[in-house]
């Protein structure tokens, strides 16, 4: 059985423990901010982005990974007679997913998993595929068991302000007023059928009152949950909310591991500081 390569889009926001112990290798998205190039989580961060819109009030366009920049990235390990699962962002948000497997069916031994996810949500496939390389399987098996188990993921977060969503196209210059006015602090979920994002609860009130309503009412909605790793991501936030969101999750939940991570650039941009968000998975 040949060797396998575990990789994924660096939108899966991993934090840098879990990629060592892990061995997970991952490959950033472009990021294009102010007429300079960056390489996500490489030599920009979420901070830096917020500055620049806070200023300028320019926005970062992220670029997907294109086939040339696959292509050099797996065709060495592929040499070397390794086969590759590689798990990308959502095929519903990006063309990386396509992109991917247009390199695949030229470089035998690839493996794309669309995640149908984004963030932490697609984090939880990569730990499964470790798992299942762990234990011997084969890399056709690791494949096929994480198309499988994709719908058990479920990936939100509560948005602190509707500002980068307006700034980003995404939703009205009135309805981010009238939600920043009325201190309204929207979810979005993300639809693990498809990968699309949709609008979920509408919280209104502090931060820190929407988030413990938050996951207690998302940690409510299963009575089915794998209690072996949930994940906190946030955009940006202080180490109060991160607390804050833990001991709700503890009190909820007794998981065994929760993991706690920044989101990327692509990710960050069109949400905003202070946006923070759940991820965790049913049996």
């Amino acid at each position: 059985m040949k060797k396998i390569i575990l990789s994924a889009d660096s939108t899966c926001d991993l934090n840098h423990e879990l990629i060592g112990h892990h061995n997970v290798n991952s490959f950033p998205y472009t990021i294009l901010l102010d007429e300079n190039t960056y390489k996500d989580n490489v030599d920009i961060t979420p901070a830096e982005i917020f500055r620049v819109y806070s200023e300028k009030k320019i926005l970062p366009k992220t670029s997907a990974i294109n086939v040339a920049e696959y292509y050099s990235y797996f065709k060495p390990w592929i040499d070397d007679g390794y086969e590759i699962i590689h798990v990308n962002l959502g095929s519903a948000l990006t063309s990386s997913y396509n992109n991917c497997c247009i390199v695949a069916n030229e470089l035998k031994g690839i493996y794309p998993i669309d995640s149908h996810n984004l963030s932490t949500g697609s984090a939880l496939l990569v730990l499964k595929a470790a798992n299942m390389i762990k234990e011997g399987l084969s890399a056709k098996e690791i494949s096929d068991r994480l198309n499988s188990h994709r719908e058990n993921i479920h990936m939100s977060f509560v948005l602190d302000t509707l500002d980068f969503l307006h700034a980003g196209g995404r939703c009205s210059r009135t309805s981010s007023l009238g939600a920043n006015l009325l201190k309204i602090k929207p979810v979005i979920n993300v639809d693990n059928k498809s990968g699309a994002m949709d609008l979920g609860n509408k919280y209104r009130g502090t931060l820190n009152k929407v988030i413990v309503k938050y996951i207690n009412d998302k940690l409510s909605s299963y009575d089915n949950i794998n209690k072996e790793n949930i994940f906190i991501v946030h955009s940006g936030i202080d180490s109060e909310y991160i607390e804050l969101a833990k001991n709700t999750i503890l009190e909820h939940t007794d998981f065994k591991k929760i993991h706690v991570t920044i989101a990327s650039c692509t990710i960050s941009c069109h949400c905003g500081p202070n946006t923070l968000g759940i991820a965790f998975e049913t049996k």
